[in-house]
């Protein structure tokens, strides 16, 4: 076996998952077909679970230094100002949800930040690498890439909604692509554009339609984002965008330039009938593409990554088997999010730029999951399948720290609520818990053992002493 596991594409969910298996020490190679590595701003969102999730392997720091809140938009019909508008409302952080709001950093940076943790653990992106094809068989998969064969014992698609992977496969992408709305997208600089806020231009005569352009974190640039009319062919350049700009916002002041990334985009909502074949995964893209709007696509394919990770590194079937059945449900439901949060859009709704909890990714639960139990006859608010709760408590020399501060890792956690902890393995960390955080936080009885699956959802819950992962 030349590696154990291969990772076709190096976007933000190819990425995670190579940090994921590098920091257990898992042999993997990550190749992409692009000779250089992405360049535009894209998903720039970052959601509240996420960046949970980039706090477990390392990251976080440089997200929050790189990036910023999302901005306000200064709206702008017919010339003249109308009012503000936030997305969302900041809401004060908890112990529970240390990072409850959303974080603006252009998908670019996310990778470079990404891509340099991976080379940090020992593994560097093979840019210019395209998987040609692969056979797989009961032991492994054998891959066909531009520079020679690999033989691997998985084969993880995280190739885009254009996949090779999912297409050699032969699995259905069911949905469709909507050809009547069109967007034109780029990441450009704008001469005499305040850059501490976001910007809504329109006319007075179809104040639905006009021109956003919001600015991005770490640079001179601003994502531009028009709408286009029916019948309107542009090419992605910066004159089509300039010339959107003198259009809806009526001023001759404003001048674009820099234009680094640029695309005519159109909502392509799809989803792969099945997330796995054998000895070969989907995940992001390649599983589920998403409208930009609410912020969910590149956020989902982190999540699938994240779930992933763990349950190759481990490689038995109990966990293999479990990333479908819990990932494609929560695939299908945000997609329906993405969707209802584009109709309103496209209906001109008032409500169209606002986003709710529902778009946090915080309330995602595994509760259907076979690697779910919750053994008390009457499962209180806190079941198992839900992401942990966080509680801050005291260590041994009196100083605060939280329950997340006791996940981060990539072992399982065994939590003894007024109990003594277990004997454990190396992979499972034990921990005492105060009776108070018990009932105040995860709402069990004192004697209770909550066992902690390595990306932070609980997977038993009971009165006796859980059985644990070697």
């Amino acid at each position: 076996m030349d590696t154990r596991v291969l990772i076709a594409g190096a976007g933000p969910t190819g990425l995670t998952l190579g940090v994921e298996l590098a920091r257990r020490g898992i042999d993997l190679r990550i190749v992409d077909a692009a000779t250089s590595p992405f360049a535009g701003s894209r998903g720039d969102g970052l959601q509240p679970r996420t960046l949970e999730v980039f706090d477990d392997l390392g990251v976080l720091d440089e997200v929050l230094s790189s990036g910023a809140p999302p901005a306000p938009l200064r709206a702008h019909v017919g010339g003249e100002y109308v009012g503000e508008r936030r997305m969302v409302d900041p809401v004060e952080p908890t112990p529970g949800v240390p990072h409850p709001n959303p974080w603006v950093l252009p998908q670019w940076r996310t990778e470079e930040i990404l891509r340099n943790r991976l080379a940090e653990l020992g593994v560097r992106v093979e840019q210019g690498v395209e998987l040609l094809d692969f056979q797989q068989d009961s032991a492994g998969v054998t891959a066909t890439l531009s520079t020679g064969a690999v033989r691997a014992a998985f084969l993880v698609g995280a190739d885009g909604g254009r996949s090779a992977v999912r297409k050699t496969l032969g699995i259905e992408f069911a949905g469709e692509t909507d050809e009547s709305i069109r967007m034109l997208l780029g990441d450009v600089q704008v001469t005499g554009l305040d850059r501490s806020c976001g910007h809504w231009f329109s006319s007075a005569e179809d104040p639905a339609r006009g021109i956003a352009l919001t600015p991005l974190p770490g640079t001179d640039a601003f994502q531009c984002a028009a709408p286009l009319p029916d019948g309107f062919e542009p090419a992605a350049t910066l004159a089509a965008l300039q010339a959107q700009l003198d259009e809806h916002s009526g001023r001759s002041d404003l001048r674009m330039h820099d234009l680094t990334w640029s695309t005519v985009w159109r909502p392509n909502i799809r989803m792969a009938r099945q997330f796995r074949s054998g000895r070969v995964f989907l995940a992001g893209d390649a599983a589920h593409v998403h409208p930009p709007t609410g912020g969910q696509g590149l956020n989902t394919g982190i999540q699938d990554a994240y779930n992933l990770g763990w349950k190759l590194a481990d490689g038995s079937a109990e966990l293999l088997d479990s990333y479908e059945l819990e990932r494609l449900p929560v695939a299908a439901s945000v997609l329906g999010l993405s969707a209802e949060i584009l109709q309103r859009h496209v209906e001109g709704r008032a409500d169209a730029h606002r986003r709710g909890p529902e778009t946090n990714q915080l309330d995602i639960s595994y509760r259907n999951s076979p690697l779910s139990h919750d053994e008390r006859p009457d499962p209180g608010a806190v079941r198992a399948g839900d992401r942990a709760p966080d509680s801050p408590l005291r260590d041994e020399n009196g100083e605060q720290i939280r329950l997340f501060d006791l996940f981060r890792g990539p072992h399982w956690t065994h939590l003894a609520f007024a109990a003594e902890p277990p004997a454990t393995s190396p992979n499972v960390h034990a921990h005492r818990i105060p009776d108070g955080i018990a009932r105040a936080t995860y709402g069990v009885a004192p004697g209770t053992h909550v066992l902690i699956r390595p990306d932070g959802y609980i997977a038993r819950i009971t009165t006796t002493v859980p059985a644990q992962r070697a």
